[in-house]
Parts: structure tokens; C-alpha cells; sequence
């Protein structure tokens, strides 16, 4: 099942589910750079995502919030850094988004 999202120039990511498993074998290992705490999401937050995603391309997220907000806020971070959710479990999320300027990973085909 292919999911797309767009990205900056109206391009169109497309994961296939050996890709999101090549993706979810890398993050197992990774910290968290990024916590959202009681106070949910703000310009800095924001920022800081838009960063990690650049430099990274992969990133762990933290939500220490109430279940029923974790969805809507995995929604939010997905629209609005035009990333690719990877998988979520428990208070952990793991976002992809590729940079077009610097490779960091090489997805398979």
C-alpha cells in the first residue's frame, strides 16, 4: 500500500512497505530528538522538527501527551512538515522526510 504526501516543489513521496521496513529497522536504535511535552506544539517545536527532518531525514519523536492527543498531533506534524509517518508506538513516533540537497539515506528500491 503506497501513501504519498507532498513536499516542497510539489513533489510526491511515495513509501512502498519494504521501504517504511527498511525505515522502521533504522529507527529502532535512534533516540528521540525531539520531545513535545504538556504544552503541545509551538513555532520553536516546529522549527526544531523542520531542522531535525533536514539534517536527518529520520527522526524519533517523543509525545508525552494523553493517547487521544497523539493522533492528532502525529496528523499535525505529518501536514505540516510534509513527512512521512514511519510507524508509532506507545509515546514514540518516527517521522521520513528525504532532502533533496543532502542525501543521509539511501532507501532500497
Amino acid at each position: 500500500m503506497f501513501r504519498s504526501i507532498r513536499l516542497a516543489g510539489d513533489s510526491a513521496l511515495h513509501l512502498s512497505s519494504q521501504q517504511k521496513r527498511f525505515l522502521r529497522g533504522r529507527t529502532h536504535h535512534i533516540k528521540p530528538v525531539v520531545i513535545i511535552g504538556e504544552k503541545g506544539m509551538s513555532e520553536n517545536v516546529m522549527k526544531e522538527l523542520e531542522n531535525a527532518l533536514d539534517h536527518h531525514e529520520l527522526i524519533k519523536v517523543k509525545l508525552r501527551l494523553p493517547r487521544q492527543v497523539r493522533g492528532e498531533l502525529i496528523a499535525a506534524i505529518q501536514d505540516s512538515c510534509a513527512a512521512e509517518l514511519v510507524h508509532a508506538i506507545g509515546q514514540a513516533a518516527c517521522f521520513y522526510r528525504a532532502n533533496p540537497k543532502k542525501t543521509v539515506i539511501t532507501l532500497p528500491q
